[in-house]
């Protein structure tokens, strides 16, 4: 009997190696056909003669710079984090267990186009193929990387849909878990929150002397979140971009005849349900019309890292309703759910087809799988086309609800009715205007005078978002313009103007005028009104103006916040209608106090505080005072800049180091050829033994772009390896 089970067992083993052996001998084949040229900036540029091999070598390339990056995207869109970082990522991992069940995505893999499963299979094969070949990487989670595992992450966003659900709510729901994560919650912490999203522009050949489309693609996102390369291969596909780590499309980029640049929306584009819930038998009920419905009870399991390092798991029985997932337990005792768009197969389908669109008829058409929820695209080709297009998934609703809100689950009349076509929702194309922006605000600005009104629109199609202080700012650079070059939209891009200080700086100024001349503070503040009285409100690394506003901006901001939300106005407006003047005052005194303690007086210049440091290839950083840093010239989107940058100061620093904002610019212009510029934060390589670590942060800081090499003889006088993957 142990003779038979031995014999056994050694044929299995020799099936495996065998089985092991044919793998690898595939990926060795497929790799000698890939091309990976790595230019003087590091950026891969991956030639392949199908689509699938350049998809190979572009998340092989990927791997290469930073694998760290690519694993901890999969593990976390699979629920798979706390099993890295242990039980205080729980409710992270369950959230998305939620809506990404593993066989539910195996069965949507097995229904995609052949193409498609395709690309899945050459994704998963670059990856593994990289871990073989690199043994002394140790994955975290993940050892093996397996095709349906790419629709776990389809979109692209740095925050999807998935994410709007609140841990802390979801753990009240779901408790269970000793660490549940806090998660910002309150009114008042998110009005301090810096501004997300990103600037999109596209100019008309009309406005630009060479007579042909330009487009920006400055995604505002956390630093080193996309991975810049090119993909080529000799079935249509030549596109250059910014790839979100892990993913095998180019989320914002160009290729030789289109360019896409998405922009966080307003969209409504997913529906919070009460449900009256009561428990009947051994389960639970939700009204609905007349009678009710049962929820559904799935058991979900979410394994832990303790702090011991071995393994354990937490079982959790959550709900369904007919709309979604229970999501949290309402003060009245109903239940909410959320329903929220799930094609992941037609996510990443769209994802991946928009690369090869070839013109403004090919790249709508991917449009019409509608399922980039959160975004809007701006547009431009080679044939002068320029466009928007609004959030590509809006579920049709009674106009009667109030959607912003949770609506009735009991209601038969708040269901969904399809979708709306592209053509039906907010769409410019080649306005008299000759130029399209969004910079994550309404649509209704977008072309300037030549813009859709929100009254020819249901009311769900934006969620009420006004015009941001980054829409002011481009409608003073944009209108009238006629000879816009590569240079000249690079310099609007960088544009230093601060509008949102224009509005708060004549309140504050009027505030002292009218103080009495016993107030102490008319004789502290007078250097510094001077100065701010003579400011032009515009940015640079050695301007004492900037740091002072800033300085005060955040204080204000902290004292009359709450106020102003309540008031449902933004700041500046708040000081503008209310005139806070004692407020303002104190305020200006505390920013010259904190100027002065930090950095020895308050005539700082702003380059000696905002400051761009790259320490380590760890995801969240540690910033130091005491290491080397560089001035960055542009400041907050919050206060209007369309060049952002995030700062802030961190536990033991007084300089503020940015961590969100420009990550990856462009400019493209669209003739003949194709011509560009761009710049990434930091470098491309995650490894701090790299020179590509950190060589492009002086470009970066100063706005600097480089010349993208995009045709082979670009590249030919700027290489500086060329390999096939495995090499």
């Amino acid at each position: 009997m142990r003779k038979g089970i031995l014999i056994l067992s050694l044929a299995i083993a020799a099936s495996a190696s065998a089985q092991t052996t044919a793998t690898t001998a595939a990926w060795e084949k497929q790799a000698h056909g890939i091309t990976i040229t790595r230019d003087d900036w590091g950026i891969a540029h991956v030639r392949g003669k199908t689509d699938a091999d350049a998809v190979f070598g572009m998340i092989y390339a990927q791997a290469e710079d930073d694998f760290n990056r690519v694993e901890t995207n999969f593990i976390n869109s699979m629920g798979r984090l706390a099993e890295a970082e242990g039980e205080k990522e729980i409710y992270r991992d369950l959230r998305m267990k939620l809506f990404i069940n593993p066989d539910s995505i195996k069965k949507q893999y097995a229904g995609a186009a052949p193409w498609l499963q395709k690309l899945c299979v050459a994704w998963a094969d670059g990856l593994n193929y990289y871990l073989y070949k690199h043994p002394q990487v140790r994955p975290r989670v993940i050892t093996k990387f397996e095709p349906w595992m790419a629709l776990t992450f389809s979109e692209g966003s740095i925050g999807g849909d998935i994410e709007k659900v609140n841990l802390t709510q979801l753990a009240a729901m779901y408790p269970g878990a000793a660490v549940p994560v806090a998660q910002p919650g309150a009114a008042e912490e998110k009005f301090y929150e810096e501004p997300q999203g990103s600037n999109g522009i596209a100019i008309a050949p009309s406005n630009t002397v060479n007579h042909h489309a330009l487009l920006l693609i400055n995604p505002h996102t956390s630093f080193f979140f996309r991975s810049e390369l090119q993909m080529t291969s000799d079935e249509g596909l030549n596109a250059y971009g910014a790839a979100t780590w892990g993913q095998f499309f180019l989320y914002q980029g160009f290729n030789d005849h289109t360019g896409w640049m998405h922009t966080t929306s307003g969209v409504n584009d997913l529906t919070n349900y009460l449900e009256t819930v009561s428990k009947k038998g051994d389960g639970y009920v939700a009204k609905y019309g007349n009678g009710e419905k049962p929820l559904t009870a799935v058991m979900i399991a979410v394994p832990y890292k303790t702090a011991s390092g071995t393994m354990a798991t937490k079982n959790f029985t959550v709900y369904y309703s007919s709309h979604g997932p229970i999501v949290r337990k309402m003060d009245d005792g109903k239940w909410m759910t959320i329903k929220i768009m799930q094609e992941p197969a037609k996510a990443l389908a769209q994802s991946y087809s928009r690369t090869k669109a070839t013109d403004y008829k090919s790249f709508a058409q991917t449009l019409e799988l509608h399922t980039n929820s959160s975004n809007n695209t701006i547009f431009a080709d080679k044939d002068g086309d320029i466009a928007y297009f609004h959030g590509n998934f809006i579920p049709v609703r009674d106009p009667k609800f109030d959607w912003t809100k949770p609506v009735d689950g009991s209601d038969p009349a708040t269901e969904w009715k399809g979708l709306m076509s592209v053509k039906d929702s907010p769409l410019l194309r080649n306005p008299a205007s000759g130029f399209i922006y969004n910079s994550n605000n309404w649509p209704w600005s977008a072309a300037g005078e030549s813009s859709q009104k929100a009254t020819d629109f249901p009311v769900y199609v934006e969620n009420g978002r006004e015009e941001a202080p980054r829409g002011w700012h481009a409608l003073k650079v944009l209108p009238g313009k006629k000879d816009f070059t590569i240079a000249g939209l690079i310099n609007t891009a960088y544009d230093s103007y601060l509008p949102s200080f224009e509005r708060m700086i004549p309140p504050l100024l009027k505030a002292y005028d009218d103080a009495p001349a016993s107030n102490p503070l008319k004789a502290k503040l007078a250097e510094q009104i001077k100065t701010l009285r003579s400011w032009d409100y515009r940015w640079g690394v050695t301007s004492v103006p900037t740091s002072l506003a800033v300085f005060w901006g955040e204080d204000i901001a902290r004292r009359v916040g709450q106020d102003a939300r309540r008031a449902g106005q933004g700041i500046e407006l708040y000081l503008m209608n209310n005139q806070p003047g004692d407020a303002m005052l104190q305020s200006l005194a505390a920013a010259s106090d904190k100027l002065a303690a930090d950095f020895g007086k308050w005539q700082t210049p702003w380059g000696d505080i905002n400051r761009f440091q790259r320490n380590d290839g760890a995801i969240v950083q540690e910033f130091n005072d005491s290491k080397p840093s560089i001035p960055v010239e542009f400041a907050s989107a919050r206060w209007g800049s369309l060049a952002s940058f995030g700062a802030k100061a961190y536990p033991g620093t007084k300089k503020w180091y940015g961590t969100s904002g420009n990550s990856f610019v462009a400019v493209v212009e669209f003739g003949d050829s194709v011509r560009a510029r761009a710049v990434s934060a930091g470098g491309e390589n995650g490894d701090p033994a790299s020179k590509h670590f950190n060589d492009g942060a002086q470009n970066y800081a100063t706005g600097n772009l480089r010349e993208v090499y995009f045709y082979p003889n670009h590249l030919k006088a700027h290489t500086e390896r060329v390999y096939h993957p495995g090499e």
